[in-house]
């Protein structure tokens, strides 16, 4: 499986896209500092996850996330989680 993810930084409400195949690991590695996107935003939580059982569906539907378009569709279907934060 594959996972396309979204993480939020508490402080400057920053959203961060990404994909793997090993979501626990890769979460922690963010909250470490091994990603240089991420690291200066610590610490992240993971507000959404979805599965892919291929690769390239998770590649591009993370890449639809990072659009314009495709941010729009996330905050609306995460309207209620917004909306309480």
């Amino acid at each position: 499986m594959f996972y396309v993810y979204c993480l939020r930084n508490e402080k400057t409400e920053n959203l961060y896209f990404g994909y793997t195949n090993n979501l626990r690991e890769r979460i922690v590695e963010h909250n470490k500092g091994q990603n240089t996107s991420t690291k200066r935003y610590i610490p992240w939580k993971i507000i959404y996850y979805e599965a892919c059982l291929s690769e390239s569906d998770a590649r591009r539907r993370e890449k639809y996330l990072k659009t314009t378009i495709g941010r729009r569709m996330f905050k609306k279907r995460l309207k209620d989680y917004f909306a309480s934060e």
